[in-house]
């Protein structure tokens, strides 16, 4: 009864990611169309700042992964559900790769906006952390002969990890930075042209549909792996 129940839930699961998906691609086509033709140039960078509406979206999406990552863990050290255990191990992957977006879009940008591929900044050098943390994290699932102790560790650095993130956000205010102070993402209020904010906008909804999309598909994936591993096992004992 209870694997037919995990089953109609993973079945739901899977219709949730499908619909997300779509909607994810209902938003990203006027985001796009949106940051082509709709937003106006940066007066100062040009052209090369349309890069911006990908790597914020990207950026944030992969703060939330890795926020999710965190919170997942710490219920699996408390509760010991591998259900929690296999949503953490999700979002981390899909953080890494997100983090891997923003670290391929920000020496593009850099590159005109300042010269240089790459500068040893706060804010840079504070996500280049966070995704070697998060690989960091996959490898120590795997360091140890014992599954679940892996699995503990690992959880360990993904609650520790997170720490990096306001760290990362804060870093242009609390250290010297190339990186420019927030415009859009203020307390007080955007400062950026209205049609900037719009374009953002859209394109950091579309990106979180897509987040979500690809985190239910994957989950339903490790689940239905883990199931088929816990067979074997038995089948070999």
């Amino acid at each position: 009864m209870d694997a037919q129940m995990d089953t109609g839930s993973l079945a739901g699961t899977r219709r949730w990611s499908v619909v997300l998906g779509v909607l994810s691609a209902l938003a990203l086509l006027p985001g796009l169309w949106m940051i082509f033709f709709y937003v106006p140039t940066e007066a100062e960078m040009g052209v090369v700042q349309r890069i911006f509406y990908v790597h914020l979206p990207s950026a944030l999406v992969a703060y939330l992964a890795f926020g999710i990552v965190a919170l997942c863990s710490l219920g699996y050290l408390w509760l010991r559900d591998e259900r929690l255990d296999a949503i953490a191990v999700c979002a981390a992957e899909l953080g890494i790769v997100f983090t891997t977006a923003v670290l391929t879009t920000g020496p593009l940008w850099g590159k005109i906006a300042w010269g240089a591929w790459w500068v040893w900044d706060a804010r840079l050098s504070f996500t280049l952390l966070l995704w070697f943390i998060y690989v960091g994290y996959f490898i120590l699932r795997g360091a140890t002969e014992n599954p679940e102790r892996g699995k503990r560790f690992a959880a360990i650095l993904g609650i520790v990890g997170a720490v990096d993130i306001p760290l990362i956000h804060m870093s242009v205010q609390w250290f010297r930075s190339q990186h420019p102070k927030p415009v859009v993402l203020k307390p007080e209020g955007p400062t950026a042209a209205p049609e900037m904010v719009q374009t953002l906008l859209v394109n950091m909804l579309a990106f979180m549909l897509l987040f979500f999309s690809l985190l239910l598909a994957r989950y339903v994936v490790e689940r239905l792996s883990r199931r088929i591993e816990a067979a074997r096992m038995l089948r070999a004992a």
